[in-house]
Formats: C-alpha cells, structure tokens, sequence
C-alpha cells in the first residue's frame, strides 16, 4: 500500500504533471529526466492510469519551457531568488540548482502536507505553506534581498480573472522590476477542456480566460516574451524529440487553438518609482 492523499479538486491537478514528467523520465529520450516524478508516482496511493491523452506530455513540454525561463534568470542572476508559487509536487529546485540559487516553493496546506513527506528544507530551499493570492510569504521572500524571479505553472488558471488580476497589482507593488513568468489560456482552449481526456478524470476545470497576455500589461507588467509549444525557446526545443517539435509546428498551420491560443509568458513588473 502506498502513501494515501488528500488534496482538493484544484490541487488533485497536480498529479497530472507529475505522471506526465514521471512517463517522460520512463522514456529513452527523456526531455527532463525527472527520475524523482517517476519514484513519486511509485510511491502514491493513487490511480495515474486514469490520466490520458497529449496533455500529459504536453504537462513536460511546458515545465521545459519554464525551466528555460529560469535558467535564463539563473545565468543573469547565479544568487538571484526563485519562487515557485503553486509548485504542487514539482521538482524543478533540484533540475535548476546552480548551489547558489534562494529558492522557496510555496503552496497550499494539504499540497504542502504532502510535498513534506518527500522533500526537505535545506540552507537555500524552503517550502511554504500558504496561498499565492495572500500577501504574507511576501517578507520572506524579500527578506534577502537583490534579484527576484517569481513563476507560476499552470495555477492561475483555474481562478477568477478579478482574482488572477487583484493579486498580479499586489505583486507589481510589492516586487517592482522583477521577473514574472505564468501561463494564459485563450477562450479556444477553455471551450474545448471537457473534450480533453485528461479532465474526465478529475473535477477541476479551468476558467480565468486570457486571449492576449498583453492585455495585462495595464496591471503593471510589460511583457517580454510569449511562448506556444510551437514556438519553445531554441535552446529548450532542441531538448523535445524531433516527431514533437515538427508534429507541433503542424498543428500550428492546420489547427491554430488550441496550441497558439495556450501561452507561456514571461513579464518584467513595473521598476518603483
């Protein structure tokens, strides 16, 4: 018998990207080798087989995509602060660590409870228990000092778009001229997730609807750059096996959304004035 959850509807999400990385890691050509995903998925008491379809793989594709959002940070900023908001059972601290980096991952109280029986705080990793859409990680994390890069994968996406914008305000305000990087679904992929295997399986779904992450840049962010699977970073695209990469540049011609109606963004907030 393996180790028992308990998670809410939206939290339970976060067992789809953990099979989808834990598959990939299974693979010969592993696009992230997250062999910790697939010794997790091992271990939970859970039915993963119920998830299917191109979402799961579609889950590894984004976290590379993400990642390449870090390493970036990373290079610029080797002792630069990484905060992971939403992080569920991610494992991007130990695919990123460059022994320099302050990292916090921090989600919610039952997600936490969970993550805590297999990871642990170390002298730059420290998990928190509490929401993204409350302010009080705010101190920790700028308790430091210097330079911030905050992301969140695939989190706000199934809250409120009043929500998703009164918290993006508050971060604008509280860490100006930082990094930013989160995920906008247009109304094409919204409309079509009953259709999508992956969500018979849970009851969950999505509905902050965002056809243009530029639109956002009046909350106090400039967008930097806007990625779709067909259009990875470079240097993150030649990681994906060649049937994907070519498959994906495909169904960008013949079907537009929902593969360039998905986002992956990166934005810089608003420098203090």
């Amino acid at each position: 018998m393996g180790e028992s959850i308990s998670l809410g509807e939206i939290q339970e999400t976060l067992l789809i990207p953990l099979y989808g990385r834990a598959l990939d890691a299974r693979k010969r050509h592993s696009v992230l080798d997250d062999r910790k995903a697939a010794e997790l998925v091992d271990t939970l008491d859970y039915d993963f087989a119920k998830f299917r379809g191109p979402s799961l793989f579609g889950s590894v594709l984004r976290a590379s995509i993400f990642d390449g959002y870090v390493r970036s940070f990373l290079a610029e900023h080797p002792d630069g602060t990484v905060v992971d908001l939403g992080c569920g059972l991610s494992t991007r601290f130990e695919r990123l660590d460059n022994g320099r980096v302050r990292w916090f991952d921090l989600d919610v109280p039952d997600t936490m409870e969970l993550r805590r029986r297999f990871f642990s705080d170390s002298d730059r990793y420290t998990m928190i228990a509490g929401s993204l859409f409350d302010t009080d990680w705010f101190e920790q994390v700028k308790e430091r000092g210097g330079p911030v890069f905050l992301l969140s994968e695939a989190v706000l996406l199934y809250f409120p778009a009043d929500q998703v914008h009164s918290t993006l305000e508050r971060i604008v305000a509280e860490f100006p001229g930082i990094g930013l990087a989160f995920d906008t679904g247009g109304r094409a992929m919204m409309n079509s997730q009953d259709r999508n295997p992956v969500f018979k399986a849970v009851p969950a779904r999505m509905v902050w609807t965002c056809d243009d992450p530029r639109t956002l840049e009046p909350l106090g962010l400039t967008l930097l750059e806007s990625r779709t699977f067909a259009s990875p970073q470079p240097e993150v695209g030649r990681m994906w096996p060649l049937r994907y990469r070519l498959g994906l540049k495909v169904l960008r011609c013949l079907v537009p959304p929902p593969v360039t109606t998905y986002k992956l963004n990166r934005f810089e907030t608003a420098a203090e004035t």
